[in-house]
């Protein structure tokens, strides 16, 4: 075979492969219909239980049955998803209507996961089985071969309400995402009849149906004026709120118990959420918490916090809306399949959406019977008229040679071979002229059949078969029948399965949540080699002074309400604010600094550490490993951001000396090779934070700044230089930016 190149430009290969892929995605796996307000997989998984006859009035089958018949048949993805599928429609905190009946451990409201597929057990609800998949052997909707054309799927299941509304959906496709609230069964099935006798209604008028979402998890929606614009769009933001109570606690204290959470917070939420009001009391953003404790069962949602006596319970609970999710926001963007391309739809087009396709169900369906009843019929007259000439008909059986020539002669009135007792009978079968169909039963039928009760049932079966063709074409021919129809199919399902809403619809005011002011106080900042840090108070620092000085790099005063400012050799600034830093004992081991700022341990070293008040008081000097020095005016480091650049340096440059300029008269530079330049601190210029500065001593080749001195008036300034004793006041005092004087040991 000749060999065929076809020559494409790469990046139009590329844009249609993922256009492709794109809608696939889209279409195939993440966006619901808007029909039956199914995913592909949530629809296969209950077409194929369907098919397994998995019912609700038959016993449970293993999950992991289901999804590998149905990974086998019809959806040819990983069993995660399926089984996830699966999961998610057993979860009645999910869902307004649970689809399938699970038996076992489906995970719960906290975040537990379900238990593997192999130990799990399902069946259909029987709802799911009743409005979803009763009407599918009647030719409702279209099937098409599924992926290796072995077996045939719905493209959509004959669902009698809409689905989309009740269940809502959350999907995430390629550059698009769904994401609809549940409703109440109830509501909606009085929007759908309200929108069946007046088609003009608008989705305001359809608002007073369906207040809001109603959500499984309860709370309370606090924007109501902002629905209608978000039904009327189909985007928009949805406010809701945890519903909290205030109940008595023991010893007059005060418990707030929260029995209803937002719909957001289902999940691993609400452990965070645990962990967000504890912050709220190690952070000391209140002292009104005794104690959290989460009492949630299979019964309900019950958090329970314990508050002080004196605590402001009204202001505590704005608190808790304001800095935690117990208020949380719902984004509306209700996207669905419509005629085969995504679309965000109003309220009033999912509602039309569902009726459109009731219509299209419902005169398929009604088709069908109507068809299948005049077949009876045509059987019911065939044998009706065969009762009333029964001996001829047995004439003409015995008188057969065989099957075939006695129906000629039922048919078409063939009487040629056929042994008759009389002429008159033989006239009489030439005249008869059963259909096929009536033939072929009046040759099935028994003996039985001839008894006068059985004639008379028969008779009674075709007033009924009539009276159903009468209704089948009543229903056909006028839309208004076909419409009560569904009417009444509607109330049926809000009779048996409608539950009060549990979501409350609401205007709320914004929460106010005024927060105390903490009373100010002088305390201590301590911070050790390690980088371990914490604050006492004063008292404790005066009878623990030696020990303090002793044991941490960094002692200084501070207020409570301040920042302490911390200086690395990276030339970086990390600003933290007191109250994050645990106050306690002094032998309190403390916290690591890095767990309180953006401090990063493994690449920063702490330089200098001071009170952010008091560096507006005073000068900084910095002294960098290159030589490069200046005096920089506390109050540039006065800044809001937690991290900010102190000092400009060059590269391979890194600061090995921030000290606070108060009475230091001359300063001594020691380099790496020994070398020891004396000056007077008045020579180094004060510049701006983000400059690099001045030299402050010249090196050579590889030699660098390896210590700093600074040299008060009065007092002795000695140190340990290799092995020796060196006097700082008798070096020569000399001018800024020298070599400095070799020192030997």
């Amino acid at each position: 075979m000749e060999e065929k190149i076809i020559k494409t430009e790469y990046s139009e290969v590329m844009q249609k492969s993922y256009i492709d892929y794109a809608m696939s995605v889209i279409v195939a796996r993440a966006l619901p219909d808007a029909r039956d307000g199914l995913k592909p997989v949530q629809r296969r998984v209950l077409y194929d239980m369907h098919e397994l006859g998995i019912r609700y009035d038959r016993p449970y089958r293993k999950s992991a049955r289901i999804v590998g018949d149905t990974m086998g048949k019809y959806h040819p993805h990983g069993d995660s998803s399926i089984y996830e599928a699966l999961v998610v429609m057993t979860q009645e905190f999910k869902k307004g209507l649970a689809l399938i009946d699970g038996h076992g451990n489906f995970g719960n409201i906290e975040g537990d996961g379900a238990a593997a597929m192999r130990y799990t057990e399902a069946r259909l609800t029987k709802i799911t089985q009743e409005s979803f998949l009763s009407d599918l052997d009647k030719d409702v909707v279209d099937f098409i071969p599924n992926f290796d054309e072995t077996e045939k799927e719905p493209t959509v299941l004959p669902v009698k309400f809409p689905n989309l509304l009740v269940n809502g959906s959350e999907g995430i496709a390629v550059g698009m995402a769904t994401s609809i609230p549940p409703h109440n069964l109830g509501e909606v099935a009085n929007a759908v009849k309200a929108y069946m006798q007046d088609e003009s209604i608008t989705t305001k008028e359809l608002m007073k149906y369906i207040k809001g979402p109603d959500f499984p998890t309860g709370g309370i929606v606090i924007n109501k004026d902002d629905l209608l614009e978000i039904y009327e769009t189909g985007t928009g933001k949805i406010k809701i709120r945890g519903k909290v109570d205030i109940e008595k606690g023991k010893a007059g204290k005060t418990n707030v118990v929260i029995s209803e959470i937002p719909y957001p917070m289902i999940g691993a939420n609400i452990s965070k959420f645990l962990m967000d009001v504890a912050a709220l009391s190690e952070t000391k953003k209140t002292q009104d918490i005794v104690d959290i404790s989460n009492q949630s069962s299979k019964e309900g949602i019950r958090i329970v916090i314990e508050l002080k006596r004196d605590a402001d319970v009204d202001n505590f609970i704005n608190m808790l809306y304001k800095k935690t999710r117990l208020e949380d926001t719902f984004g509306v963007n209700m996207l669905a399949i419509a005629d085969g391309r995504p679309e965000v739809m109003s309220l009033r087009e999912i509602i039309k959406h569902n009726v459109d396709f009731q219509f299209q169900v419902a005169t398929r369906k009604y088709t069908t019977l109507l068809a299948k009843e005049r077949e009876r019929k045509e059987i019911q007259e065939g044998l009706i008229k065969a009762c009333n000439v029964i001996d001829l008909v047995i004439e003409i059986l015995r008188g057969s040679r065989d099957r075939a020539m006695a129906k000629d002669c039922l048919t078409q009135g063939k009487v040629d071979g056929i042994k008759f007792r009389s002429k008159e009978s033989k006239i009489m079968a030439s005249q008869l002229m059963f259909t096929e169909k009536q033939a072929n039963a009046i040759l099935d039928m028994r003996l039985y059949k001839l008894i006068g009760l059985e004639l008379e049932a028969l008779i009674n079966e075709h007033e009924e078969t009539m009276a159903n063709i009468y209704r089948y074409e009543d229903i056909l021919e006028r839309r208004d029948s076909m419409a009560q129809v569904i009417i009444n199919e509607i109330d049926e399902i809000r009779r048996n399965y409608a539950r009060p809403r549990k979501t409350i619809i609401e205007n709320a005011a914004e929460a106010v949540y005024v927060e105390k002011k903490m009373e100010e106080m002088d305390v201590v900042f301590l911070m050790d080699r390690f980088g371990y840090a914490r604050i006492i108070d004063t008292a404790t620092y005066e009878r623990n002074k030696e020990a303090a000085e002793a044991e941490n790099k960094f002692v200084f005063p501070c207020k409570n309400t301040g920042k302490v400012c911390i200086f690395t050799n990276t030339g970086q600034l990390h600003t933290v604010k007191v109250m994050d830093i645990p106050f306690g004992k002094f032998r309190d081991k403390g916290i690591p600094i890095d767990n309180i700022s953006n401090f990063n341990g493994e690449k920063e070293m702490v330089i200098a550490a001071a009170s952010q008040t008091s560096l507006n008081l005073y000068r900084m000097i910095f002294v960098t490993r290159l030589a490069m020095m200046k005096v920089v005016d506390g109050g540039e480091f006065d800044v809001a951001k937690r991290t900010v650049a102190a000092t400009k340096l060059t590269e391979g440059d890194e600061v090995v000396s921030v000290v606070v300029l108060n009475d230091q008269r001359q300063m001594v530079l020691q380099s790496a090779e020994g070398y020891f330049l004396k000056f007077a601190v008045d020579e180094i210029p004060e510049k701006k934070k983000n400059a690099v500065g001045v030299r402050g001593m010249k090196l050579s080749g590889s030699d660098h700044i390896e210590n700093v001195y600074y040299i008060q008036n009065g007092m002795e300034n000695t140190i340990e230089y290799k092995d020796k004793t060196l006097d700082l006041n008798k070096l020569k005092t000399a001018k800024r930016d020298g070599k400095g004087t070799k020192v030997r040991g």
